[in-house]
């Protein structure tokens, strides 16, 4: 063995390398303009062209179902086209529609920019993770990606309570002003990551390396293959369910704030953001050391609640305890389940792997706003709240049928072995 492998196998891989930390800053700004945006759209949709909550909801779902057309074609077009070149005409198409809202004379004008908006949103949202995602260490995997997934879940936390404050205190075109900086801020950060991560790619470790890591940390992935990675299926799931209740927050807390009479409702994005941050650091050297049952089970029983207090809030101190436990459960969930996916496949189909994660959260989205507002309509906020909780009921369940199928088939396999 040579004195490069030795120190090699001495050393911890690097994870803040300087191209890491432009991504992350950039992914950041991309999703904070989304979210500031995001939140305030149903009540300036309402006041400005008096529309209900079925229309209000039209807002988010063909924004979240342009994107995922976008990522679709933008994974396939990554292996023929420059993806800086993608990217950066992504980032204009993005930066343009939202520059361009409140020019729009009539709600059929809005959905236009809305869907432009989703078209350039997705092909940034695509290539951004993929390029991160390649130069983050195999054995450093959840905890890098919890690291980079710490920028979205800021975004969608303090986003949204910025987004309600600036459009109560100063009104709808500042609000798109202040999205089109952080839009634009996201070009000279990126300059900041270029050269290096273009050929970057995960520094493997060798089979003797993964022979001495714990089973979680290994990549489990078969050698790289054309066909559809199967493994994909249940975690794109789960991530779907995560994501109708985060679109009742998105497209229905402001009006909910309204229903219960509670002013500052935007403070629950603030105290979302706290348990975030403390939460971070620790799911992802979780799933590295003992997989993601140990992580996502217990924080989906937390988001369960969170949506169960929530349906029943009368009063800022049950909305704040809500909101932490919200935090705690979505800032967990989201980088466990991405980082699995990532461990599940092959360096090769992390393109395709990041689209369909943020493909499946888009849709979440999408469906849960439509599913959420048609709820509401019919009944009332409380209600459709409640709905968000037997989401997360449902993740919590089919997590724990899938530890019982996994356990049975490893005893099965173990009693075979042993006759």
């Amino acid at each position: 063995m040579n004195p490069e492998q030795q120190q090699g196998q001495t050393q911890p891989a690097a994870l803040w390398t300087r191209p890491f930390i432009a991504l992350t800053a950039s992914f950041f700004l991309l999703f904070l303009g989304l979210q500031m945006l995001l939140s305030s759209f149903p009540a300036y949709v309402k006041g400005e062209f008096d529309t209900g909550n079925v229309q209000v909801s039209l807002v988010t779902s063909v924004f979240a179902l342009a994107a995922i057309a976008s990522r679709f074609a933008t994974a396939a077009l990554m292996r023929r086209v420059s993806r800086m070149a993608l990217l950066l005409i992504g980032l204009l198409i993005a930066a343009a529609a939202t520059g361009l809202y409140t020019a729009a004379s009539s709600f059929g004008a809005l959905l236009v920019l809305r869907i432009a908006y989703g078209i350039g949103f997705g092909m940034a949202s695509t290539i951004l993770p993929t390029l991160v995602s390649r130069i983050i260490p195999i054995r450093r995997m959840g905890e890098g990606i919890g690291y980079f997934g710490l920028s979205t879940s800021l975004a969608m936390s303090i986003g949204p309570s910025i987004g309600l404050n600036v459009m109560k205190h100063s009104g709808f075109m500042e609000l798109t002003m202040l999205g089109l900086i952080a839009s634009v801020l996201i070009f000279p950060v990126l300059w900041l990551s270029r050269s290096k991560h273009s050929h970057a790619s995960p520094a493997a470790p060798t089979s003797a390396q993964q022979q001495k890591q714990p089973p979680a940390a290994r990549n489990t992935a078969a050698p790289a293959k054309s066909g559809f990675n199967r493994k994909l299926i249940f975690p794109v799931l789960l991530n779907t369910l995560l994501s109708i209740t985060y679109s009742g927050l998105l497209s229905f807390l402001a009006l909910f704030g309204d229903y219960v009479h509670i002013e500052q409702i935007g403070l629950f994005f603030l105290f979302n953001a706290v348990t975030i941050i403390l939460i971070r650091p620790f799911s992802g050297r979780i799933f590295d050391r003992k997989g993601h049952m140990a992580v996502l089970i217990p924080a989906g029983l937390c988001v369960t609640a969170s949506m169960l207090l929530l349906s029943g809030t009368h009063a800022m101190p049950m909305l704040i305890l809500s909101a932490l436990l919200y935090g705690l459960g979505f800032g967990a969930i989201q980088p466990t389940i991405q980082a699995w996916m990532l461990r599940s496949s092959s360096p090769e189909q992390y393109g395709i792997v990041n689209s369909m994660f943020y493909n499946s959260t888009d849709f979440g989205v999408a469906i849960g706003a439509l599913l959420l507002g048609a709820i509401s309509a019919a009944s009332n906020y409380s209600i459709m709240y409640r709905y968000s909780a037997g989401c997360m009921a449902l993740f919590v369940i089919l997590l724990a049928l899938q530890a019982v199928l996994t356990t049975n088939r490893r005893r099965t396999k173990q009693a075979a072995l042993e006759s």
